[in-house]
């Protein structure tokens, strides 16, 4: 079985999969920098049985999914998951009309529409990104004053993707969130990440504890994954007096702080997963 492995740098957890698919011996495992490829449309024949994509770069991910598939190879994750999760208004889309819980959000294309949508849900709300990761570019706005200032530079300095205005209520989040791991359908492990700061990305310094996965985290963190059309996600889940809500689901996850963490062999699962769909069972 040949697998392709698309990549942009290898960092930690690219090196984690590289030694589990390398302990299969069916495995022949071909390294695809995505620096250097190119494709001739139309034209390209691949003879890989599949693809995982571990890119950094969404966009080159993305296209690179799409012209894998078209030329008839399995990839993990796919194109649909890649639009859908590197999307923050299209994953809260799919969310909304899965009926998953998550926190209230409106999408605006003006600074004048924004402002009105930030005042009708109530200060403070946080302003993201529509597209981006590693909790880059958040803002949490706390008045008008801030609101009014923060819109006008990402109106002037922003590129295409700034003039879309992604409004979430703020969720106060007693210091912590939960990062669930799914891999083909199942809720394998999670984690809290911890941090005195009201941004949780374990790359922005949070510490990654052990979550005990119950009935709840599991069920939603799979309904999630399923939403944006399965494979292998990362699913942010916020703890609420509701219950428990979706921030965000991943599809390029990163998990190198959650192996020990959890003790679960997450590139093992990964690589199992590949495996199975190359097979198409």
């Amino acid at each position: 079985m040949k697998v392709g492995f698309l990549h942009s740098l290898i960092r930690k957890e690219e090196k984690f999969l590289i030694d589990e698919f390398n302990k299969r011996n069916e495995i022949e495992l071909v390294m695809i920098d995505d620096r250097k490829i190119s494709f001739n449309l139309g034209k390209d024949v691949f003879d890989y049985d599949a693809v995982i994509e571990r890119s950094i770069n969404h966009s080159r991910a993305l296209h690179a999914l799409t012209l894998y598939e078209q030329g008839g190879v399995k990839c993990i994750n796919s194109s649909k998951v890649a639009t859908i999760c590197g999307d923050k208004l299209l994953t809260s889309a799919a969310l909304a009309k899965n009926g998953i819980p998550q926190p209230e959000v409106r999408i605006a294309f003006t600074e004048t529409s924004a402002i009105e949508a930030m005042e009708d849900i109530g200060y403070p709300v946080v302003l993201k990104p529509a597209v981006g990761s590693w909790g880059r570019l958040l803002a949490k706005i706390n008045d008008r004053d801030a609101a009014e200032a923060i819109l006008e530079h990402k109106t002037v300095l922003g590129t295409y993707h700034h003039s879309i205005f992604y409004i979430q209520k703020y969720v106060e989040k007693d210091g912590r969130d939960i990062r669930s791991f799914v891999v083909g359908g199942q809720c394998i492990a999670a984690i809290y990440r911890e941090s005195p700061h009201w941004i949780t990305n374990t790359a922005r310094g949070a510490k990654a504890v052990n979550c005990p996965i119950n009935n709840e985290i599991a069920e939603m963190s799979v309904q999630a994954a399923n939403a944006v059309g399965g494979g292998v996600v990362a699913v942010d889940l916020f703890e609420t007096k509701n219950g428990y809500e979706v921030n965000e689901v991943n599809y390029t996850m990163e998990f190198k702080n959650s192996i020990d963490t959890t003790g679960v062999n997450i590139p093992g699962h990964i690589v199992d997963y590949v495996i199975q769909t190359a097979k198409g069972a």
